[in-house]
């Protein structure tokens, strides 16, 4: 296991000053099934991969060394789902292990002074998909020719990308070495560089420089720009420079896997990387499995049809409900339904809109009594026991007990069901007096009926709010529920007409203290507490509302001292000052956590955990668990 790369002691140096790891490597093999990807043939297995490769000793991590060869089959729900082979490659410069290390992976190493310059070493003879070097050329292309072009990037870097404002210097050291340098901490870079989505602040310089007219011929350019039917050559660029969505089998990459010429809009035919970069220790090159076929398929059918034996690995497209039906094909098709915690740190959740217009409700939003009334009127355990068979846990939107962070206050505080203390609560607020039918009555006359507005996407939200509106009603609160559309609801609520939104709680349930808590902090509208103020601080003061509530100000100021702090105990102190203000004030209405993900594997696919967690970021779903060292068992 390589040294984790903990951002806080802010002077790392995981293998040396000189970037090179000193190995020996065993002996090679090539791939017995390499002629099925590659026909054509290709430079011995040495000459493919880095002189200093990644190994990975199996065994030593519990798990089987594998035997190359074999198709993985799985459904996607929309033919732009394709994207997720390079989410569940997670070939990342550095990437998070099963138990949250950061750790190198496409670099050899990363050294970081003061938090501030972060040095990158490259892996001497790492190549890319096509044969071609992989140097500091492919960063100097991003940084000075993609990021730092007005017509490519009319927006600028990314704000990961600067501190207080500020970009960083960047420095070509040599072919295999670079380094970003800003005035102050930047917490947030290597985290980010590990995402399921990265940012690839490297780029194919080789190829895409045909594209870009500092560097390409004019005239096929030109050319180029009329065929495509594009307006320029920075959208041509664009069009071609795709890093993340898979769609363009002619550009290179790093990932284990890469799209091909094979096969059609509704089945992506994704083949192995003969340049990757990673063997395991008997010398066999990864990734073992020679393709991922990616079937597209109805969203409603993929249940079916992964209980008919369709697939090897599906997870995309299932939920909860479709446990009991895939439970009834594991026998007759030779696969096995795996029940993974999902990583989010809530399932269900509402989020009161305190930006909202209404002046009289948005006052009442504010009032804590009047949220933490709410919380407490929710059964969780019957939410639990209806919709997850009693395998989920009541619980605030908080964090998981996998995260370092967690503290089970931060779950349970206000989120008792007592009505009692509920209606008590409402009647502090001075909400006394009631209709006939029982629904209490606003300072302005009307009664408190809330309109709850969902995607739609899930019956799971449905179902809850149903069992939620009925224990509102005993303390006096009506609900109304009202499906939307995404976009629509993320406009309603930055406009401030949105009350209330169910949704998913916050997508990183497992977080360490060097994990952005970027998520709970209004940074741009999808902070749907406050999207106003979200969208004032995204727009730098030029539209939205300034945040005038103290909590959310506490909130805002922490997330600050965080991107500050020297190390990692003074960043776990400012995530704890952010959890701690989330649970006391109810900011979020969560209900359970933990609701298992079902996870189908077929029998003859090894190296498939049994236990995982099932999660975006960190995770990449089934990323961190190194969908490369999957296998068949050939026996079978």
């Amino acid at each position: 296991m390589l040294t984790r790369l903990v951002l806080a002691t802010l002077a790392l140096a995981l293998a040396g000053s000189s970037g090179s790891l000193a190995q020996d490597l065993p002996e090679l093999k090539e791939t017995p099934t390499l002629s099925r990807t590659h026909p054509d043939g290709l430079p011995p297995l040495a000459e493919r991969i880095p002189a200093d490769p990644l190994i990975v000793d199996l065994p030593e991590e519990g798990r089987d060394t594998g035997i190359p060869g074999g198709d993985i089959e799985t459904l996607i729900g929309r033919a732009k789902d394709v994207r997720l082979i390079n989410v569940w490659g997670y070939a990342r410069l550095v990437g998070y292990t099963s138990e949250l290390d950061l750790v190198p992976d496409i670099l050899a190493d990363v050294q970081v002074e003061d938090g501030a310059s972060f040095t990158l070493f490259l892996r001497e003879g790492h190549k890319w998909s096509d044969g071609t070097p992989f140097t500091s050329e492919d960063f100097r292309y991003y940084w000075e020719d993609v990021i730092s072009n007005k017509e490519l990037t009319p927006s600028g870097p990314p704000p990961f990308m600067l501190v207080n404002g500020t970009p960083p210097i960047f420095e070509v050291i040599d072919d295999t070495t670079v380094r970003y340098t800003w005035p102050e901490p930047n917490p947030q870079f290597l985290p980010t560089l590990a995402q399921s989505a990265p940012p690839f602040i490297y780029r194919p310089a080789h190829y895409l420089k045909q594209f870009h007219k500092a560097y390409g011929d004019p005239d096929a350019i030109q050319s180029a720009v009329e065929e495509e039917k594009v307006r320029n050559w920075a959208q041509l660029h664009n069009q071609q420079d795709e890093m993340y969505d898979a769609t363009n089998p002619d550009l290179p990459s790093l990932q284990p896997w890469v799209p091909s010429k094979l096969g059609t809009d509704r089945r992506a035919i994704m083949i192995r990387n003969p340049f990757y970069h990673r063997i395991d220790s008997t010398g066999q090159q990864l990734p073992y499995v020679d393709r991922v076929v990616m079937n597209v398929s109805e969203g409603s059918l993929i249940a079916a049809k992964t209980q008919a034996g369709e697939v090897d690995l599906q997870a995309r497209g299932l939920g909860f409900s479709d446990i009991t039906v895939l439970k009834r094909g594991e026998e007759s098709e030779g696969y096995k339904t795996r029940l993974w915690p999902i990583a989010k740190a809530n399932q269900i959740t509402i989020y009161p809109n305190l930006t909202l217009n209404d002046p009289v409700l948005r006052k009442l939003f504010r009032d804590v009594r009047f949220r933490r009334a709410l919380s407490l009127a929710i059964d969780r355990d019957a939410i639990n026991r209806v919709l997850f068979f009693g395998l989920a846990k009541p619980s605030n939107n908080a964090v998981l007990d996998a995260s370092p962070l967690f503290k089970e206050e931060y779950q349970t505080v206000w989120a008792q069901f007592d009505l009692e203390q509920a209606g008590a609560l409402l009647d502090e607020v001075g909400l006394t007096e009631r209709r006939s039918d029982g629904v209490r009555i606003l300072e302005d006359g009307r009664p408190l009926e809330l309109i709850i507005e969902t995607s739609g996407e899930s019956s799971e939200e449905i179902d809850a709010l149903e069992l939620i509106k009925d224990t509102w009603a005993e303390i006096g609160v009506g609900m109304f529920i009202r499906p939307s559309q995404r976009d629509i609801l993320r406009n309603r609520a930055f406009a401030g007409e949105l009350q209330m939104l169910v949704w998913s709680g916050f997508d990183n349930g497992i977080p360490t203290p060097e994990m952005a808590p970027h998520q709970r902090v209004p940074l741009d509208t999808t902070f749907y507490v406050g999207p106003a103020w979200g969208a004032y601080v995204m727009s730098k003061g030029e539209s939205g509302l300034q945040i005038d509530y103290e909590p959310v100000q506490k909130l805002y100021q922490a997330y600050q001292d965080w991107l500050l702090a020297e190390d990692g105990e003074a960043m776990a102190a400012k995530w704890h000052e952010i959890l701690r203000i989330h649970a006391e004030e109810q900011l979020t209405i969560g209900t359970v956590a933990g609701v298992r993900q079902p996870v189908v594997v077929k029998d003859r696919l090894k190296n498939v955990p049994e236990k995982g967690v099932y999660g975006w970021d960190p995770g990449a779903q089934f990323g961190i668990y190194r969908m490369d060292e999957f296998f068949f068992d050939q026996s079978e």
